[in-house]
């Protein structure tokens, strides 16, 4: 404890106006106001850390009913501010101070902590209580800012701020709860930033952020649990955003961000969220991982996925495209499917599955037939000569309508050679007269008869060879429809 004759005129004033809450300002209105230049500020700006504690551990209480406040402007701060631990009853405010030292409030439970445009080494809120808002705003961190498991009642600022921490993270904020918004609009972090577990039911604002971490990760919120997810609006993230297994009660939004990565740009695997709009300002340079992740409504822009898409497991419930033209929408769903690594089926099953929702089955065969033709290529030669055959024939099933316009084409052809030849009867005077347009149908249909194949025949020649090639395609041809519809109605 400081004895009030030991201390220096600065901290006189300080002292006599704490316990009313009374500002103290020692800024002059000139350039030297500037908080980068606090270093050098000389005794008549200068506080002592432990001074500024003694008075929020109670030094100084005044009278009973007064309002006790530390409202600091301008001052240089020496020493460290040491508040581990510390039960704090009342606010601190200090704009445009610089400290020395990094502030301690590990484990700490106090009230409001608002540091405006100032100049520090670093904070400690590792398991600290806060029954109010802790804001950094405009405020310049040379070092780490710990928020390990901190509760905050109220909100959390950082808008505008630079946190330039050691190491490979920033901001260490795991299993921090905030019932407030976390607001970091315009921030810029150099380093990570890490949020697993956390629990920002209020939402997590980052429009204009910028997060430098080229070669790791820029922002780590596996597990987190948030009300709205905005990284929007000139969003910067160099290094990979990773939310895996995030749940995302409303909207996850990056429309407008840049997302640079040499190999994961973003992260998404088992992320749950309503509304994902991804409509970033430029396709993402490096990978997005959207496996068994499931979304209410995906919002996107057809040029807005990089060259790889994890789409295996992905569930939505509704597609929409931004600013996309009218028509060759599956086209464009398919291409998206296709930047998928590999075979898979349930990208595309679930697409399907999306157009027979709202009414578009026709676009729904086309899926599916495209899922057929991409599992051809992984298999062996025979099944992919098996697979040409489905397809030229009956579309997989789902394009029967092919196999009439084969039969149609081979009916044509059938009549017109046999009506220009006379085959010979098997009985002749016992036999119906030849009809070339009968015997052809005759001889397409493996099942059953027209009576003409067993009437009639041809002793050899171009017409004998056609009618056995019409056999052989007669059966082709249903064993196609025939395995084409099968496969079709087991996927209904």
């Amino acid at each position: 404890m400081h004895a009030y004759e030991e201390l220096t005129a600065a901290e006189r004033r300080l002292w006599d106006a704490y316990p009313t809450g009374r500002p103290v300002d020692f800024r002059t209105g000139g350039p030297e106001d500037d908080p980068d230049g606090g270093a050098d500020w000389g005794a008549g700006r200068t506080v002592r850390a432990s001074v500024v504690a003694a008075l929020l551990l109670g030094g100084n209480p005044g009278q009973a009913g007064g309002r006790p406040a530390l409202r600091l402007a301008g001052a240089r701060i020496s020493g460290r501010l040491d508040l581990d631990g510390a039960e704090i009853e009342h606010a601190m405010w200090f704009e445009g101070c610089w400290f020395e030292q990094a502030v301690g409030l590990y484990g700490a439970a106090t009230r409001t902590i608002d540091i405006k445009r100032g100049r520090l080494p670093g904070l400690d809120l590792t398991m600290a209580r806060v029954a109010g808002t802790v804001s950094l705003r405009r405020t310049v961190l040379s070092g780490r800012l710990d928020l390990t498991n901190a509760r905050l009642a109220g909100e959390l600022v950082l808008d505008h701020a630079v946190i330039d921490g050691p190491g490979d993270w920033a901001v260490w904020a795991g299993g921090l709860a905030v019932e407030g918004s976390v607001f970091c609009s315009g921030t810029t972090v150099h380093g990570g930033i890490r949020l697993p577990g956390a629990q920002l039911p209020g939402g997590l604002h980052m429009q204009g952020a910028r997060l430098l971490h080229r070669d790791g990760v820029a922002l780590l919120a596996e597990r987190a649990v948030v009300g709205t997810l905005a990284l929007s609006d000139g969003f910067t993230a160099e290094g990979t955003v990773s939310l895996r297994g995030a749940e995302i009660a409303d909207q996850l939004t990056l429309d407008g961000a840049v997302l640079q990565a040499p190999g994961l740009a973003l992260d998404c695997a088992r992320t749950q969220t309503g509304t994902f709009v991804f409509t970033p300002a430029r396709a993402p340079s490096a990978a997005v991982d959207l496996r068994y992740a499931r979304v209410v409504t995906l919002q996107d822009r057809p040029d807005a996925w990089p060259d790889t898409v994890r789409l295996q497991g992905l569930t939505y419930g509704s597609l929409h495209e931004s600013g996309a033209l009218q028509g060759r929408a599956v086209e464009r769903r398919l291409a998206w499917i296709r930047r998928n690594p590999g075979y898979a089926a349930q990208p595309y099953e679930q697409l399907a599955a999306w157009y027979r929702q709202i009414g578009h089955d026709d676009d729904a065969r086309r899926v599916l037939l495209a899922k057929q033709r991409h599992r051809r290529r992984t298999l062996g030669l025979p099944a992919r000569l098996w697979g040409h055959l489905l397809d030229t024939t009956v579309g997989y099933g789902y394009r029967p309508w092919l196999a009439g316009l084969w039969l149609a084409a081979l009916v044509v052809l059938g009549t017109a050679v046999f009506a220009a030849h006379t085959p010979r009867p098997t009985q002749p005077g016992q036999v119906p007269p030849f009809n070339a347009f009968v015997y052809t149908l005759d001889l397409l249909i493996p099942i059953g008869g027209l009576g003409q194949r067993t009437s009639w025949y041809w002793p050899g020649g171009t017409a004998a060879w056609l009618a056995y090639a019409l056999v052989a395609v007669g059966w082709i041809l249903t064993t196609a429809v025939l395995a084409g519809v099968t496969r079709t109605l087991s996927r209904q």
